[in-house]
């Protein structure tokens, strides 16, 4: 009997102490899907940004154009973006999709490719 009533009293024990959890909030989900492409193309056109769907890909991409847009650049460090080495010019949208050829902080011309 005496056992008995020991684990009664653990049993009882184990459930006051269990309801005694504080209440934790849900974790908040990132949304998905068209509601988060909704959502960031809301921000970006609210920001000033104009948002593509990058045909390759399909990723979706939110272009702005850059304060130092079109001035002369002998590298990377002189752009918000990239430095187009053509016409040694900053790039006209940040961020430059496709291939383009740059010059690196070092002034060396490379090819860099964002699809």
């Amino acid at each position: 009997m005496t056992q008995i009533v020991q684990w009664l009293g653990w049993i009882a024990l184990t459930l006051t102490l269990s309801a005694c959890q504080p209440d934790r909030p849900e974790p908040k989900l990132e949304p998905v899907g068209e509601t988060r492409v909704t959502l960031e193309r809301g921000q970006c056109e609210k920001s000033g940004g104009a948002f593509h769907q990058l045909t390759k890909s399909g990723a979706y991409v939110c272009q702005r154009i850059p304060r130092d847009a079109g001035k002369p650049c002998t590298g990377e460090q002189d752009c918000e973006g990239a430095c187009l080495a053509r016409s040694m010019t900053c790039a006209p949208v940040v961020p430059l999709v496709g291939c383009n050829e740059v010059l690196t902080n070092s002034g060396i011309r490379v090819t860099e490719c964002v699809q």
